[in-house]
């Protein structure tokens, strides 16, 4: 089976576009949840990006990008956590996403 991170990343923001739209109608859920929603289709986007960077270097601001905005996605899920709201899958691969950005900004780093 062929590993497309791009994908995963794409299912991943499919993932947290269903979670919240099935949230109860509350402020906090509309704020956090979209919120969330922006934090979480991001590193879809900018990884799009990444791939036609134009250096190196570019390649690396846009995959620090993506690691900023899942970190921010963590932080919401960690907090709908704390309301007892179900997110364990979300927070696993969330988790899992950071560290392929993480070792990926690492590698890329140690190469320019």
């Amino acid at each position: 089976m062929k590993y497309d991170l791009e994908d995963r990343l794409i299912d991943f923001s499919n993932s947290v576009i269903d979670f919240v739209e099935d949230l109860p109608n509350s402020y906090l859920s509309q704020y956090l949840g979209s919120q969330l929603m922006r934090s979480s289709i991001s590193p879809a986007l900018n990884y799009g990006e990444a791939q036609a960077a134009e250096s190196s270097k570019d390649f690396v601001h846009k995959m620090k990008i993506c690691l900023k905005e899942l970190r921010e996605s963590m932080v919401c899920l960690k907090l709908f956590k704390k309301r007892n709201i179900a997110v364990t899958k979300l927070l696993q691969e969330n988790n899992e996403l950071i560290s392929i950005f993480y070792k990926s900004i690492k590698t890329a780093q140690s190469k320019l």
